[in-house]
């Protein structure tokens, strides 16, 4: 089976995340898709990381009335870094490490719909 092709409109980050995980994993149709997400998710991440170390990483800003309130880039890169976070959990990847398997529900699927004599260890 050949690798799934990146989205064509994903930048430097969202591509590396793609190579490193659909040259190692073989992804159903919604696993591609989540995974694309993600790797958009991780451009835009990138994109605003850059734009918040072009400004000189402030950690403040003015406020609709003066005040000093929390630069808006910090927020935004931490909703788009938990937004990253859920994507990558949500595919269940295999942990690298142990080669345990984190996907339960394909487990379970898979030996449901095994032939009867590969669940009883016969095959």
């Amino acid at each position: 089976m050949s690798k799934p092709k990146p989205p064509k409109d994903l930048r430097d980050a969202g591509e590396a995340l793609w190579g490193s995980i659909a040259s190692k994993y073989v992804l159903r149709a919604d696993e591609l898709a989540r995974l694309g997400q993600a790797c958009k998710t991780a451009d835009v991440l990138a994109m605003l990381e850059a734009a918040w170390a072009e400004s000189g990483y402030p950690m403040v800003s003015k406020g609709s009335m003066g005040q000093e309130v929390i630069h808006p880039l910090i927020g935004e890169i931490r909703t788009q870094r938990g937004a990253l976070d859920r994507a990558l959990v949500g595919l269940k990847l295999p942990d690298d490490e142990s080669g345990a398997s984190v996907n339960q529900n394909r487990s379970a699927a898979q030996s449901s719909w095994a032939p009867s004599a590969a669940r009883s260890g016969r095959a």
